[in-house]
């Protein structure tokens, strides 16, 4: 019974590591979203589909930047029109270490984290209203890692886009459903000469 218990701890203390391994400095993380909520504050609530591939550099451990291009679209409730969205920037993603200010770890195997993205991007809608200019965002995440390399993620995120056009800022509150792949630099080159060949 003892050398069970024992097993147990050891497999949990793996997880733990194998989940701060792929947030080090130097390692990749490439990505997207899969599934959008939305929570609309200046125009109705609907469900969105979007493709936003992401890629970050770990440039410290816990600490990632990188870029985003966001593709999709919006479709609010009955009798609304349909609503286009698209964004290119940065972004930087920083990752809670367990215990830190008070968060613990929900899960021996996964990681919460902060993202927040700045670029450029806009909103256009069937009827004619749009906006085009500053596209930002930021919210908390948790990255579950369903293997060494691949966190299921979930993210509750503030996202705006302000400047140009006939809206000076539209913004909405989504719940975004995703995954990440996290590769060491000498992996991510392997990959890279995959593809090349």
């Amino acid at each position: 019974m003892k050398k069970l218990i024992f097993a147990g701890i050891l497999a949990a203390t793996g997880l733990t590591a194998t989940a701060n391994a792929q947030i080090q400095q130097g390692n990749w993380m490439v990505g997207s979203t899969l599934a959008t909520s939305n929570f609309g504050l200046n125009s109705g609530a609907g469900y969105d589909f979007s493709v936003e591939p992401r890629a970050a550099y770990f440039i410290k451990d816990n600490v990632a930047v990188g870029g985003y291009v966001k593709l999709g679209f919006l479709k609010p409730g009955k009798g609304e029109a349909t609503q286009f969205n698209y964004a290119v920037g940065a972004l930087g993603r920083y990752f809670l270490s367990p215990g830190e200010k008070g968060v613990d770890n929900l899960l021996n195997h996964g990681r919460w984290f902060l993202e927040g993205n700045v670029g450029i991007g806009g909103t256009s809608v069937e009827n004619g209203i749009s906006t085009t200019g500053l596209d930002f965002g930021a919210g908390p995440g948790y990255s579950y890692f369903i293997t060494p390399n691949i966190g299921v993620e979930g993210l509750v995120k503030y996202n705006g886009v302000t400047g140009f056009g006939n809206e000076g800022l539209t913004s909405k509150i989504s719940f975004n459903i995703g995954f990440s792949i996290y590769l060491p630099t000498s992996k991510a080159k392997e990959v890279a000469n995959d593809v090349r060949n």
